[in-house]
């Protein structure tokens, strides 16, 4: 599917650099070619609308897109076929936690996930004990979505993940980060997180399953 790109809005600041403004040359006078039915997303569209946020990214072994930041990565990740076809996106925290950590863990997720709508974090535990929180959200794209509605909610499921290592930070009175972009570690292995399994084992990717509302 081809989406004119500066028919996505530009939700970034300024960009680091001008090959970051990437979709951005649209001729003036020249309106932008906007999709008026339902779209099927795919990993170009995700890209397109990375590029307006001015948000590095690189594809991982598996082929599936990720924007990485100092303490956590963001994939996006395509699953299922026709009807069934969901975009599941991921946010593994890169920060460890011990065992000993985990209640009060669950106990700040716990509120988060009362009182916010997304992403949804949950801990994950290595089998070196260490614990880590992974944080999901998911969009059935069924026969095709408005381009608006996709557009709006994956701007908003990344500013989450970015709100909750910061409330986090505050929740847990941990040492903040130096505030930074994906631009440090843009070039970096999208790897990092191989020892945390992309794929829920529960099969909570799937439509209907525990994650979605009744």
């Amino acid at each position: 599917m081809s989406v004119d790109p500066s028919a996505i809005p530009n939700f970034g600041g300024r960009p680091d650099k001008p090959e970051q403004q990437r979709g951005q040359g649209q001729q003036q006078g020249q309106q932008p070619t906007k999709p008026t039915g339902p779209i099927m997303p795919n990993q170009d569209l995700v890209k397109q609308l990375l590029d307006r946020m001015q948000l590095k990214y690189v594809v991982d072994k598996q082929g599936d897109l990720v924007a990485p930041w100092k303490q956590f990565r963001t994939y996006f990740m395509f699953r299922g076929e026709k009807q069934q076809r969901v975009l599941s996106v991921r946010t593994f925290y890169a920060r460890p936690y011990t065992l000993d950590d985990k209640p009060r863990l669950l106990e700040s997720v716990d509120e988060w996930n009362h009182t916010t709508l997304w992403p949804k974090v949950y801990t994950h535990t290595n089998d070196d004990g260490t614990v880590r929180l992974v944080g999901d959200v998911h969009m059935l794209l069924g026969a095709g979505v408005a381009f608006d509605h996709f557009v709006a909610s994956t701007v908003s499921w990344v500013r989450a993940a970015m709100e909750f290592d910061k409330w986090l930070v505050e929740r847990l009175g941990l040492a903040e980060d130096v505030a930074g972009s994906t631009d440090a570690d843009a070039d970096a292995d999208a790897d990092a997180n191989e020892g945390e399994p992309k794929e829920p084992s529960d099969g909570d990717d799937t439509p209907g399953g525990p994650g979605t509302p009744a």
